[in-house]
């Protein structure tokens, strides 16, 4: 890629060329995941929770149409104000790159730009995936077949519980996506640690994750996978309390005719006012616990890098 069009901030340049841990960290949360002072706060947490392992934390964007990987405090706050911001999956990326354009990354284009950059660990607070309805709608996120093409390993709570998950992990099966609980054996469901889903694996250690994906290249796997890393109970949203108001968001939804990729950001916000603020707290508390084990994860495999960062991902 291009020099002018790909940027790297100094420290996460050092990091990589160094083999030190490197943890990539998406920007719809913070450009449309959560209002203003909230979501920079949220922001600057989440990357002190990467430091605080001894990783470097590279907050991925698009501003002025450069990929900028890893973000300085100043860059960060002005997206964090910016209500203009475009919503950036992979198919929006050539087009806001050739206008010049700021946007925040989704989990989909922040895998696509971290396995450009040679990161091979992301932090995200849930991912997207079938949305309910989309025997109809066809409305399946991008995230998921982005995950079988993109060398990188998501850290997440999930899938969001605005979608349907049992079809979210059924496509995620058919992509050949490696799907592991992290000291679970259900699929977390983002605000909630429980979705009554049964998962195939489930590891205890950061170092039996680095172990799970070491194996994962070595047998010449190409794409991602999904590490699941629950909410604390003292911190989630019980799915009885939060299928409801997600029923009731749903219709609101429907009713005003919201669409694609404008639905999972109208949910999340009506969310927060039908919880009276619980999903939020939420929210900002799973993406900090998301952050903090991609760092653990990124430490255990920096620890046998060989070859390039992690010894598997290589600049392209």
């Amino acid at each position: 890629m291009p020099t002018d069009q790909l940027v790297i901030a100094p420290a996460v340049k050092t990091a990589l060329a160094t083999k030190r841990p490197v943890v990539a960290l998406e920007s719809t949360i913070i450009t449309h995941g959560m209002p203003y002072p909230a979501n920079a706060e949220t922001a600057r947490e989440v990357e002190a929770e990467v430091a605080a392992t001894g990783a470097v934390p590279a907050t991925i964007a698009i501003i002025d149409g450069a990929l900028h990987v890893g973000l300085e405090a100043d860059q960060l706050d002005a997206l964090a104000r910016n209500k203009g911001a475009a919503k950036a999956s992979r198919r929006d990326m050539a087009v806001l790159v050739a206008q010049g354009r700021t946007a925040g990354t989704t989990v989909a284009s922040t895998m696509l730009i971290a396995a450009r950059a040679g990161i091979a660990i992301f932090a995200t607070g849930g991912i997207g995936g079938v949305h309910r309805g989309a025997e109809l709608s066809f409305d399946v996120s991008a995230d998921l077949i982005e995950l079988s093409r993109s060398p990188v390993i998501v850290v997440c709570a999930g899938a969001k519980s605005i979608l349907d998950l049992p079809k979210t992990l059924e496509v995620l099966e058919t992509y050949g996506v490696p799907v592991i609980g992290y000291r679970t054996s259900e699929f977390p469901a983002f605000f909630s640690r429980s979705s009554g889903i049964k998962l195939e694996h489930r590891l205890e250690e950061a170092a039996e994750v680095a172990d799970a994906i070491r194996a994962h290249r070595e047998l010449g796997m190409t794409g991602g996978m999904l590490i699941c890393n629950p909410l604390p109970a003292a911190d989630e949203v019980p799915a009885a309390e939060m299928t409801p108001r997600i029923e009731a968001a749903l219709a609101e939804a429907a009713a005003k005719g919201i669409a694609g990729k404008d639905v999972t950001p109208y949910l999340l916000a009506r969310l927060v006012e039908l919880t009276g603020g619980k999903s939020l707290a939420a929210n900002r508390k799973l993406i900090r616990a998301n952050a903090r084990l991609a760092g653990e994860i990124a430490g255990a495999l920096a620890e046998t890098a060989q070859g390039g960062p992690f010894g598997f991902l290589a600049r392209t």
